[in-house]
């Protein structure tokens, strides 16, 4: 497997000139966040990925988690990396500064983030998940818990997890039976079972704090019954100690397709009826609370599928590069040359260069709504930030996991057969970015919030202001220099037309029909995924065009960015147009077969 190495360029151009960064420091506690901090937070963060995690990589994937006698053990040099991770204040980059975090926004997080996934996706679980973990405490727990648990977490100290899954309630939430008794003392008793827990028992901190979704006894059935609970797996002092062994424990590690250095644990609670756990906020809006650590998720997830296809996609591109067969189709010497010099070969390279870069900049995109969303001291800013947070978030999970696969999968076939074996490392991309469009809500789960939630629920209103804001983008391109952003402002009308056109039809359809909009569902988020996709490649295409003019500009860079871009107007963005009929009329085939017909 080849080294990893950060894509700081790209990471800095679309921050700066795609997302709009710099605008971030006029907004409260964010005027630390200057060109020169966000260049060496970048740096040093490539060296960590670089020189420590990656080489792990490969480490863990043919070691994998154990289980002894009740205890996890990470795979060789997995700890001594966390410690180095945690010592460098990685962990706590974008956390209140009350709690011991940075305060920094997470539009510069999630580029950070990029690098410990791309380098280690095993490895970049567990901070992902306790940076949700602490989210929602947060924004949700008391002034007690806060204190008890935010500083140590927010420092690395411990870690966090999320406890929704049981075998009979997988997405389906409301199935949930794990119990929870009141004591009469302010505690509660757990018992229950919890499965494909990332992260549930492993050898890194000396406290896990799980996040348990449980059902007390007088609880209505369903999503409306369910509480939140926090379960220490060392009960914590008044003064912050650890005291006694909570009875919480691992009761087994999954064997998985990929991520196997990430533990994936069977979680046992309140086998000898003694799990104690505390109530986060009030009884019953455990499911509400709880969307606040998946949302949080659901976009790191999103970034994962970015992250893989990029490290499968610097592995293909060099072994492209040095790989020697055939002759070249032009030319009259009989020599083999570099496969990098076939015309397939660089269809398939730039398949995934240029849609990993307009994913990479919807990552960042929501994440800068994010930011805007909690800091922006304009009302109506905010507001208007949080409802794209809320549009683009299903969309950044499941458009970019998806792209995560089938990327990964394109790095394989450029290997050939040697992308078959393990040795060459291109397999395991392919592996671990399976498990993307499945966790933290399958992409079919994803395409029904943005139809149901984010859609029809507010009468396109979102929908309809960004494709507004795509349609003057293309309109600026159109009018732009040269053929290439001509070209993408054309291609990029197109797919807005239709995507609002789908838009308009879900709106029509949905409520009288909800089988027929979630028949289409997959397709909308896909359609509306490329489309977006393609007004920010157009946005990096009309600044790239501004730089080349300017004095010392890194034209080999830019002249990249451009070619990438007019290669996604041609290739990628004509697709969109072919989602519009199976959104609108697919539906009829769709639900047409009785079931025993299959």
């Amino acid at each position: 497997m080849i080294p990893y190495s950060a894509p700081i360029d790209d990471m800095r151009f679309t921050l700066t000139h795609v997302v709009g960064l710099p605008k971030l420091a006029d907004l409260p506690g964010f005027d630390a966040v200057t060109p020169d901090l966000v260049d060496a937070v970048l740096e040093e963060a490539g060296k960590l990925a670089r020189d420590v995690l990656a080489p792990l990589n490969t480490v863990g994937d043919k070691e994998g988690a154990t289980l002894e006698n009740g205890v996890v053990r990470t795979a060789s040099g997995f700890k001594d990396a966390y410690w180095k991770y945690v010592e460098g204040g990685w962990n706590s980059v974008p956390f209140d500064p009350e709690w011991g975090g940075q305060g920094l926004p997470w539009a510069l997080a999630l580029p950070i983030q990029e690098m410990w996934q791309s380098a280690n996706m095993s490895f970049s679980l567990c901070p992902m998940l306790n940076q949700g973990a602490v989210e929602l405490l947060t924004a949700h727990g008391s002034e007690e818990q806060k204190k008890l648990y935010l500083e140590k977490m927010i420092a690395g100290e411990w870690a966090g997890t999320m406890n929704l899954t049981e075998p009979q309630a997988g997405s389906d939430v409301g199935a949930v039976r794990t119990k929870a008794d009141p004591q009469g003392d302010g505690t509660y008793r757990i018992s229950g079972q919890k499965i494909f827990i990332t992260y549930g028992e492993h050898d890194y901190t000396d406290n896990i704090i799980h996040l348990v979704l449980a059902r007390t006894p007088t609880a209505p059935a369903g999503v409306k019954g369910i509480s939140l609970f926090v379960v220490p797996k060392f009960l914590v002092n008044a003064d912050g100690s650890l005291g006694a062994r909570n009875d919480v424990r691992c009761a087994g590690l999954e064997h998985k397709l990929g991520i196997h250095a990430s533990p994936t644990a069977v979680m046992a609670f309140g086998d000898n009826d003694a799990c104690i756990g505390y109530l986060v906020g009030e009884e019953n809006r455990g499911i509400e609370y709880m969307f606040t650590m998946m949302n949080n998720a659901r976009l790191g997830v999103g970034l994962q599928g970015v992250s893989i296809a990029e490290r499968a996609y610097q592995q293909a591109r060099d072994y492209a590069k040095s790989r020697v067969q055939s002759r070249a189709l032009t030319g009259k010497d009989p020599s083999p040359v570099a496969i990098i010099h076939h015309p397939d070969v660089r269809r398939m390279l730039l398949t995934m260069k240029s849609q990993i870069e307009a994913a990479r900049a919807l990552s960042y995109l929501t994440a800068f709504a994010l930011d805007n969303a909690h800091h922006n001291p304009d009302e109506a800013a905010r507001k208007h930030h949080a409802a794209l947070n809320d549009l683009l978030t299903p969309i950044t999970k499941a458009w970019c996991t998806d792209l995560g696969v089938e990327l990964t999968s394109l790095g394989v076939q450029i290997h050939g057969g040697m992308g078959f074996v393990e040795e060459t490392g291109a397999a395991q991309h392919y592996r671990d970015a399976r498990i993307a469009p499945i966790y933290e809500g399958t992409n079919g789960i994803q395409a029904n919030d943005l139809v149901f939630r984010k859609v029809i629920r507010d009468g396109g209103a979102a929908a309809f202001a960004l494709l507004a804001e795509i349609k003057e983008v293309a309109a600026q391109a159109k009018d732009g220099p040269g053929d290439d952003l001509v070209t993408i402002g054309s291609n990029l009308a197109e797919a807005a037309r239709a995507t609002e056109q789908a838009t308009t039809w879900l709106l029509e359809t949905g409520k009288a029909d909800p089988a027929a909009a979630a028949a289409g569902a997959v397709n909308y988020l896909r359609l509306f995924g490329i489309t977006i996709g393609g007004y920010l490649t157009a946005k990096g295409m009309l600044a790239a065009a501004e730089q080349l003019r300017q004095p010392g500009a890194d034209a080999k860079f830019l002249d990249a960015k451009m070619i990438t871009g007019r290669f996604y107007a041609d290739q990628i963005l004509p697709t969109a147009q072919g989602l519009l009929q199976p959104i609108v009329a697919g539906h009829r085939s769709v639900m047409a077969l009785a079931e025993e017909q299959f």
